[in-house]
């Protein structure tokens, strides 16, 4: 810090340094539209990776423990009985979702984290995507400095009264505050895709469904809105623990950066699956739940059986009736695995961008 301090003095601080330092607000402001754009990359490599490990967390989350032994028997039954495509059953929606959906969450995390940094923990250097190795402007003082250049660095070392990033509790709430809004539209994504998902039959005139459309279709005929949007309290609630995803993340990615010579993909891989794996082993009980609501019948003309679960509490003490603590955490293992290459590729690929974009 010192040494960067020292090369600002001796090269001096320029008027167009004093100007970028003034308009650097409204600068980061303008560029909120890449987290958005870059959310979309996040979202296919997301899918492309993460689907398979999808279907088979949710079929063991949402049928008796006499159907299957395990994960790896519900995938060879799956791939015997369904093919490979069995895999990616219901990956329609999650393809256009999970591109609007990351889009969304990441683009609104984006604007969230420089929101907090700026009106509430009053960060002294606020560089979203500008260089840090974590596109979210998450990176320490001195990696922010690089991308501001030597001219800036007297400015941000010598205010010792402002804090130098982000902490990661302001990630952390900043992640709770773009969970809600993705909520909104991963509840009834998720709600379709599951229903979709726990369709055992390979022969499409033998489902209830013959695809997302008609799915949405019927739900929306017998049940309106509020049907498509069936478990959206479920899905806010599970995107609460957000916190420590994102919280954790920050904390990875500034160690790595800190004690390691990891390139700047690197970081964004291992801390990106790293991190989604706290948020699972925080997580997972709420999406067990919310899963087990999104695939409950619910009845009447629709004629897809009769309902089980009037509220999230009725669903919670239904699993842990059926199979005690354990009932909570089946599953767990192919989540587990998918959670890391899924979003370790999907950080990779959104960082990517956003360190392209302009």
């Amino acid at each position: 810090m010192a040494e960067a301090t020292a090369s600002g003095t001796s090269t001096g601080l320029t008027s167009s340094s004093v100007v970028a330092q003034e308009t650097k607000p409204a600068t980061s402001a303008r560029r909120d539209y890449k987290g958005f754009v870059a959310g979309v990359f996040s979202g296919i490599a997301k899918l492309t990776v993460g689907h398979p490990f999808d279907t088979v967390k949710v079929r063991l989350q949402t049928t008796q423990s006499s159907r299957f032994s395990g994960p790896l028997q519900c995938v060879l039954q799956t791939i015997r009985n369904e093919g490979v495509t069995g895999l990616y059953k219901g990956a329609t929606p999650p393809l256009v979702g999970w591109m609007f959906m990351d889009s969304v969450m990441l683009g609104s995390l984006n604007v969230y984290r420089r929101l907090m940094a700026q009106h509430v923990f009053h960060v002294d250097s606020w560089t979203p995507g500008a260089g840090s190795g974590s596109g979210f402007g998450l990176g320490n003082l001195s990696s922010s400095l690089k991308s501001l250049g030597a001219g800036q660095t007297s400015r941000s070392a010598s205010s010792s009264s402002e804090p130098s990033y982000l902490p990661p509790v302001g990630h952390g709430i900043a992640g709770i505050m773009a969970g809600s809004t993705v909520s909104f539209i991963a509840a009834p994504v998720e709600h379709i895709k599951a229903r979709l998902q726990i369709q055992y039959a390979a022969r499409k005139a033998e489902r209830l469904y013959s695809g997302p459309l008609d799915c949405i279709r019927k739900i929306y005929t017998h049940h309106g809105v509020r049907g498509v949007y069936h478990g959206l309290s479920a899905t806010l609630l599970f995107r609460s623990f957000f916190f420590f995803w994102w919280g954790s993340y920050d904390v990875l990615s500034r160690t790595l950066r800190k004690n390691t010579n990891l390139s700047n993909p690197a970081i964004n891989f291992w801390a990106g699956g790293l991190s989604a794996q706290v948020f699972w082993l925080t997580s997972y009980p709420s999406d067990l739940v919310k899963q087990r609501i999104m695939t409950d019948p619910l009845g009447g003309g629709l004629g897809d059986g009769e309902r089980r679960f009037p509220k999230w509490r009725d669903a919670a003490v239904t699993v842990y009736r059926e199979s005690g603590w354990r009932g909570y955490w089946r599953g767990f293992l192919p989540c587990f695995l998918r959670a890391f290459p899924a979003n370790a590729m999907a950080l990779v690929a959104f960082e990517g961008v956003m360190r392209t974009l302009p």
